[in-house]
């Protein structure tokens, strides 16, 4: 595991760093001005994880009435399996209440095993089910409520 971690919010300047960890996890990424887009928004936010100065990871939400709509997790391929992800959401969902969250939703493919034991050790629950959400491939989204 890197030495020093550090969770702090997204800067302009990270966009490019985010936007490549976007495109090597996701089929479908966000493109550069989705995350501009969450830095410039009053509700929204967008963490990054650092490991010694390096970003490997990110998280975003945006509060819609009062309910945290996690909109992405991504860690590098090589640095996952080490907490980063759960110590990012953590830090994700108190930053989330600080700016009026009081429940928090999420969607996750339904194959993704290991992000849904990680969203379920941080409380969330399986609440339903959006058919064929996802492309590339098709799958299905399990919708995980955190009350």
């Amino acid at each position: 595991m890197a030495s020093e971690v550090t969770i702090r919010p997204m800067t302009d300047e990270d966009v490019p760093a985010v936007s490549a960890i976007e495109e090597a996890t996701f089929s479908m990424p966000w493109k550069p001005d989705d995350f501009r887009e969450m830095i410039r928004r009053d509700n929204m936010t967008y963490l990054v994880v650092e490991t010694d100065g390096k970003i490997v990871g990110g998280a975003g939400m945006r509060n819609i009435l009062g309910d945290g709509e996690i909109t992405n997790v991504a860690i590098l391929a090589e640095y996952r399996r080490q907490g980063l992800g759960k110590r990012l959401l953590v830090e994700l969902l108190k930053t989330g209440k600080e700016l009026g969250a009081d429940a928090f939703t999420l969607e996750v493919r339904a194959g993704n095993e290991a992000a849904i034991r990680l969203y379920e050790s941080l409380g969330f629950v399986s609440e339903g089910v959006r058919p064929d959400f996802y492309e590339r491939p098709r799958e299905d989204a399990l919708i995980m409520w955190k009350r």
